[in-house]
């Protein structure tokens, strides 16, 4: 039984007909599960690369979307529990009621080739993105994926980050107020490390177990799967220099991918001083994650910085 957020629309079996009608490309991918229902092998990458675009172009009006040979191609139902639980998180603060359309801005740090939470975002709820972008042809890809979709044109803008060690730096201006930020941010601490997990997802998926369709994705860049220190020293960098900009963001917010890993974050959040600590927990089918998010201000300017963006 699906876990996912109850706003998401990709609760229940892909309905592979409609998905082949929206993208005709998916249907040389279809094959027959042991019950005797369509699906696709998951363990394929061009296979997984087709729904995508089927997901996208079904659900969110994308009908010209592409990432480059060898770059991250993410599992779009989980990405889209991200946005819908970030957009409870601002309705915690408005009275119960998310906000939508584009006075809410919204920064995705890293947002890769793909582009996959600015889609789903400003499609689902009307929102304003930024996606910044240190990779150069993630960032050209990523603009592409813009320009071929006049629905995306008007509501998602590139910002390229031309410095490893900053994440907001650069791309956050004195005058910006973002509503939150998000990030997925890379979690292995090196090539080898990234490789390791790589050769254990897919010998996993060739032992022809029942693997969950919202826990997969194929290939990587550095910038998307690697960082010295791994997952730990990305967040904590991030969480040092969200301070800077303590007035320019109403929430942060990142993926946390290890359980393991939020005693450590909560203990450097704590340095930081916070008005607000969250940890979200999401849950798809077997899998459980959970992305973490804190703010600088209070309630009641928070409540303010919301009302201003209906």
């Amino acid at each position: 039984m699906s876990k996912l957020h109850p706003r998401n629309p990709h609760q229940d079996r892909y309905n592979i007909d409609l998905l082949c009608q929206a993208t005709p490309g998916l249907k040389p991918f279809v094959t027959k599960n042991p019950r005797g229902e369509d699906t696709i092998d998951f363990s394929n990458a061009k296979a997984v690369l087709a729904l995508n675009k089927a997901l996208l172009a079904h659900h969110y009006g994308v009908h010209h979307w592409s990432i480059p040979d060898g770059f991250l191609c993410p599992p779009i139902p989980g990405r889209a529990d991200y946005i819908h639980y970030a957009a409870d998180l601002l309705a915690s603060d408005n009275n119960g009621k998310v906000p939508v359309g584009k006075k809410v801005r919204v920064l995705d740090v890293g947002t890769g080739a793909n582009l996959v939470y600015p889609i789903i975002g400003s499609q689902t709820y009307g929102w304003q993105f930024t996606g910044s972008e240190i990779n150069p042809e993630s960032h050209r890809a990523a603009a592409a994926n813009i320009t071929q979709n006049p629905n995306l044109v008007s509501k998602i803008k590139l910002v390229e980050q031309t410095d490893a060690s900053s994440v907001f730096k650069g791309v956050i201006q004195p005058n910006d107020r973002f509503s939150f930020t998000m990030c997925n941010p890379p979690f292995h601490k090196s090539a080898a490390d990234a490789a390791a997990g790589s050769q254990r997802k897919n010998r996993n998926l060739n032992k022809g177990k029942a693997i969950q369709e919202s826990t997969l994705n194929f290939g990587g860049q550095r910038s998307e799967l690697w960082c010295e220190g791994g997952e730990l020293a990305f967040i904590g960098n991030m969480i040092e220099q969200s301070k800077v900009f303590r007035n320019n963001v109403c929430w942060f917010t990142c993926l946390v991918s290890k359980q393991d890993h939020l005693s450590v974050v909560k203990r450097m959040l704590k340095k930081c001083k916070p008005t607000d600590v969250r940890i979200i927990d999401m849950a798809q089918g077997q899998k459980v994650s959970r992305f973490v998010a804190w703010t600088f201000l209070s309630q009641l300017q928070r409540s303010e910085w919301l009302q201003k963006s209906l």
